[in-house]
């Protein structure tokens, strides 16, 4: 059953929303600065790289090229990777890791991987044609300190100004939070993986 609504309701509905709109269209206006963003997705909940693929289709659809640089993930096949791959040359692609670290036991590979997965992400960061980076897992391979945390922020502070680049994974690391633009903490609530069900094609993969 619908609310019922008089006609002071709905006017004083127009005032309230007039009001609000002013002040929308004014902060909207104030926001005048334009450049390449550093945005990290973390936290323990669902969705962080599913989040930064997001952000891949919004920048494809622009019809601008994007790049994507896994650092852990190897074995497991992302059907998000099929879909994407159908922009054919817009879309950059390098599964460098070999997996998840509790796989491999090998803390002299993962280091090797993870050097190999940030020596591409750089290499994608200088060429000019790429508008968005997403260096996928990242905060894992630095957690783990597979890799050089200040020389890892202070390359992404001196990207080229127009350049975006997001960066996935739980735990960031507290100077990789402070030297980026947005930071987005994914919390978890409730997973279904606790209740004993397994990952799903389309939901996981």
């Amino acid at each position: 059953m619908s609310k019922t609504v008089n006609d002071s309701d709905v006017d004083r509905h127009r005032g309230k929303m007039t009001k609000r709109k002013a002040v929308q269209d004014a902060e909207v206006a104030g926001k005048t600065v334009e450049k390449g963003l550093l945005i990290v997705h973390t936290g323990s909940g669902k969705g962080k790289s599913t989040a930064a693929f997001g952000l891949a289709l919004r920048m494809l659809g622009q019809g601008r090229r994007v790049g994507v640089v896994q650092f852990i993930k190897g074995a497991w096949h992302s059907a998000e990777r099929d879909a994407l791959e159908r922009f054919g040359d817009q879309l950059v692609w390098h599964t460098m890791g070999e997996g998840f670290t509790w796989e491999t036991q090998d803390l002299k590979r993962d280091i090797a991987a993870a050097e190999r997965a940030w020596n591409k992400a750089r290499e994608l960061m200088e060429d000019p044609g790429f508008a968005l980076i997403v260096l996928d897992e990242l905060n894992i391979a630095l957690r783990y300190d597979y890799l050089d945390l200040q020389s890892v922020v202070a390359t992404l502070a001196q990207r080229r100004p127009d350049l975006h680049v997001v960066a996935t994974g739980r735990n960031a690391k507290p100077d990789l939070i402070a030297a980026a633009d947005l930071v987005t903490e994914m919390t978890l609530v409730k997973h279904h993986f606790s209740a004993g069900v397994k990952a799903q094609a389309g939901i996981e993969f």
